[in-house]
């Protein structure tokens, strides 16, 4: 089951963190989370799943950043989160997904007692200007049933930053 909006202000301090928190940005069954003003993009264009690829950052200004079609940025969302007994998952916004803009396409199911910032996947089917600060991506909460282990260590716990793939990690734990 989804959690509604206001179960999630009603778990706000307990199994749900969300900071800072704005009580505009509560939807009837979701939170709208913003977009830091840091993104990163790969150095090489070719990818190397086995090897940590380098970065680099950029800066959205006020004026904003015009995002280039065929190049994925990861950006992050300006608020923390923790959630404890519940499973977090996030998604793009409609009226973002609506202007060709993809946000946490393939990774917006979180773990039960993940506590960080959360990495977002942009990418966009046209050019399209962004924003620091714009409410990108909605965080919702499923309950869970049965018997579970919170998430308590692992590549991303903690993080305070934009993460970029750190998949070459498992091929490390392999050899």
């Amino acid at each position: 089951m989804i959690l509604t909006g206001l179960e999630i202000k009603n778990r706000l301090g307990k199994d749900i963190v969300i900071e800072p928190y704005h009580e505009s940005r509560l939807n009837p069954n979701s939170y709208n989370l913003s977009l830091h003003d840091r993104l990163l993009v790969y150095n090489e264009k070719n990818l190397d799943m086995r090897l940590p690829n380098e970065t680099s950052e950029l800066f959205i200004p006020e004026e904003g950043l015009l995002l280039e079609t065929g190049k994925l940025y990861l950006g992050r969302t300006a608020e923390y989160t923790e959630t404890r007994n519940l499973v977090p998952m996030l998604e793009g916004r409609s009226s973002i997904g609506r202007l060709g803009l993809f946000v946490h396409v393939t990774a917006g199911f979180g773990d039960i007692g993940f506590c960080g910032y959360w990495t977002l996947e942009i990418s966009c089917i046209q050019p399209v200007r962004i924003y620091a600060g714009v409410e990108i991506c909605q965080i919702f909460y499923h309950s869970i049933e049965g018997d579970f282990v919170e998430y308590k260590s692992g590549k991303y716990q903690n993080n305070q930053g934009i993460q970029p793939s750190l998949l070459y990690k498992d091929f490390q734990k392999k050899d």
